[in-house]
């Protein structure tokens, strides 16, 4: 079984204040590197059971919401964690630039169409939460439409998990060096290249105008409902086991249970 500790440690609690500049994104709570082969190997093991659950009772749906800054590893999460769910009961949604008919409605239209039905996973990479960041950082509204979205999106979470859904927001946090990095990596690797836009570089140079954008969301939207995880992810290796433990530990709350057989369904010899 799973510390279940480490949740509650990575836990953004409601109500409190976030520094990001204390969090260090390097922490691995007690977690060695020559032991996290067989800890993510449990890990995926219990998620792929616990999915075969929710799957087969179509009990609830659950809605995954990744963050992060650039290279923070939204993708290698998907890729190494989130593999272990069967793709029948789980999507993968990213949400770019608005379309035109996605900006004649309000922000919420085109995220509220996604959330996932009874007995599916849906992940979210990037999420309504860019309404609060990018948006934010490049004044793309004034400050006064983007300060009103932090209740919106309580209110929005809040109906979802009314409605029977369970949220699990993950922060992946990685330091301004590893983010250097990671950048420096797909340049000089020329199979990652093609990752690779100056305009990353840009977006670099509004570090910490998205920390403080960061922190401001994670204390006004981790709620007792819907509560932001905070994930060290400097160590990748760190990143996909707490991912793998937060989604099992909260997954195994639900308390899924596969459906009844058919009466007498053991007596069947097949011939």
């Amino acid at each position: 079984m799973a510390d279940r500790s480490l949740r509650q440690r990575l836990l953004v609690r409601p109500g409190g204040s976030v520094d990001l500049g204390s969090f260090d994104p390097e922490e691995t709570h007690g977690r060695t590197k020559d032991a996290a082969g067989e800890e993510l190997a449990a890990g995926l093991a219990r998620l792929e059971a616990l999915q075969e659950r929710l799957w087969a009772s179509a009990s609830a749906p659950v809605l995954i919401v990744l963050q992060g800054i650039d290279t923070a590893g939204k993708d290698g999460t998907m890729r190494h964690v989130m593999s272990a769910f069967n793709p029948q009961g789980c999507r993968v949604v990213g949400f770019k630039v608005p379309t035109p008919v996605e900006l004649a409605h309000d922000y919420l239209w085109r995220v509220h169409q996604q959330t996932p039905a009874r007995g599916e996973i849906v992940i979210f990479n990037r999420s309504h939460y860019e309404d609060v960041l990018v948006v934010r950082v490049h004044e793309l509204v004034g400050e006064r439409v983007w300060r009103g979205r932090y209740r919106e999106i309580n209110d929005f979470e809040r109906l979802l998990t009314d409605s029977g859904t369970t949220i699990i927001k993950l922060f992946l946090y990685i330091s301004r060096d590893e983010q250097r990095r990671r950048l420096q990596a797909r340049i000089d690797t020329p199979e990652k290249r093609w990752k690779f836009r100056r305009a990353d570089l840009d977006e670099r140079e509004h570090w910490d105008d998205y920390i403080a954008a960061y922190e401001e969301a994670l204390e006004r939207c981790s709620t007792e409902t819907a509560p932001w995880y905070l994930i060290p992810s400097d160590n990748k290796w760190f990143r996909n086991l707490a991912v793998a433990d937060v989604v099992a530990d909260v997954l195994d709350d639900l308390e899924l249970r596969l459906p009844e057989a058919e009466p007498g369904i053991e007596e069947i010899v097949v011939r």
